[in-house]
């Protein structure tokens, strides 16, 4: 799917953070993560070809990919952001945030009930995360949501916040170092959103996996892989954006 970064870097913010592939990259480029940073692809949605077509083309688009859109650094350059993904309604944008809790302040005067063309993303880790950040998610306006349970380090109970949301991405850790992901935990995750017409997706297995009780160590090349042999992602009779 292709992605816009308006800017680059990121903190690490709490438990899922704890090995974040945007900081294992950087660091083996020798980047400095912690410096957040505008990159060059910072006006790419408006920017035209000769003939006065978009460059960017008709389609979904990955935000702040190695970034969080919430980063309190890029303050100063959100409402551009704002402005260029409402000037492009052709596009849908989707962010993920662990920053939930800086939405209110972030959005634009014109936000109203939300953007049709954004989907934001509410990344939960355990289920302490899970009753911190889906109650405010929950309550503030936004037309698209779907909660991302990726890296999965516990077993979660979100039934409750399930109302209103089009779907939840589930998945483990991808580090040799990486904390075990249950499939149990990924079944329980399933059922509840088919209790309440909610699309899951299964998008990849851990490195250090469990299943029936079994241990399993797995290549990362495969994680995705097998998550989508499993088959058990679920589409809802209305489905959002994934």
């Amino acid at each position: 799917m292709p992605m816009w970064n308006p800017w680059r870097g990121c903190h690490k913010y709490s438990e899922g953070c704890t090995f974040c592939y945007i900081h294992k990259g950087d660091a083996k480029r020798g980047v400095n993560t912690e410096k957040i940073v505008k990159t060059e692809k910072f006006y790419a949605p408006v920017e035209k070809k000769k003939n006065g077509e978009y460059r960017m083309k008709q389609g979904t688009i990955y935000l702040c990919f190695s970034s969080d859109f919430l980063i309190p650094e890029a303050d100063e350059w959100r409402s551009e952001c704002w402005k260029m993904i409402k000037e492009r309604n052709d596009l849908h944008f989707i962010f993920l945030t662990k920053r939930i809790e800086r939405l209110a302040s972030c959005l634009p005067d014109d936000w109203g009930d939300g953007y049709d063309n954004v989907t934001i993303g509410c990344t939960i880790e355990n289920q302490k995360r899970a009753d911190e950040r889906l109650p405010i998610f929950c309550a503030l306006p936004i037309r698209h949501r779907n909660i991302i349970c990726q890296p999965m380090l516990s077993p979660m109970k979100i039934e409750q916040y399930l109302d209103g949301i089009e779907a939840v991405i589930a998945g483990g850790e991808s580090d040799r170092f990486g904390r075990e992901l249950d499939y149990a935990w990924i079944l329980d995750l399933r059922e509840q959103c088919v209790r309440k017409n909610v699309s899951f997706e299964f998008r990849q297995c851990a490195t250090h996996f469990i299943k029936d009780g079994v241990r399993y160590q797995l290549q990362v090349k495969d994680l995705c892989s097998q998550a989508k042999k499993a088959g058990i992602n679920f589409t809802a009779e209305k489905s959002g954006y994934i």
